[in-house]
């Protein structure tokens, strides 16, 4: 194949990749979402009502608790199921999320800052305060697999 030939192969190549990226990268692409000013505090007693973890082939008693917080999307477009990421730590600084970062989702979130909440439950003899630690979320444009 000759150096034109090749030239003219690699253009087209390039143009079908970026042509192609365009158009897919905005359903896919993975939105950061910082969440800032978060705090803890324990579910209204009906919200709580009945909260057991599972641990060691048992039920145990479990706390409830509502994470808060704000939310900033930097798109101008909304963001869904915005997976959120953290470290749950006791007074004692253990941590509650023993081997998982997820901590919960935001199901939306609108462009600029908002507020959020997520339920989250730990075991009932965590020492509180609760300290949260590397708290992050991403999300989509559009739902997936729904």
């Amino acid at each position: 194949m000759g150096f034109r030939n090749w030239l003219t192969a690699t253009v087209v190549a390039c143009l079908i990749w970026v042509i192609s990226s365009a158009f897919a990268a905005p359903a896919l692409a993975v939105i950061r979402i910082k969440l800032f000013d978060l705090s803890s505090q324990e579910c209204p007693s009906g919200m709580a009502e009945g909260t057991v973890t599972s641990g060691g082939g048992s039920a145990r008693q479990a706390s409830c608790y509502l994470i808060k917080g704000k939310a900033k999307n930097p798109t101008g477009r909304m963001v869904v199921d915005a997976d959120v990421f953290g470290r749950i730590l006791d007074a004692n600084g253990n941590n509650t999320f023993q081997n998982r970062g997820r901590v919960g989702l935001i199901d939306e979130v609108p462009p600029g800052t908002s507020n959020f909440e997520i339920r989250v439950t730990v075991p009932a003899n965590v020492k509180t305060p609760l300290i949260l630690k590397g708290f992050k979320a991403s999300g989509f444009r559009n739902r997936i697999g729904r």
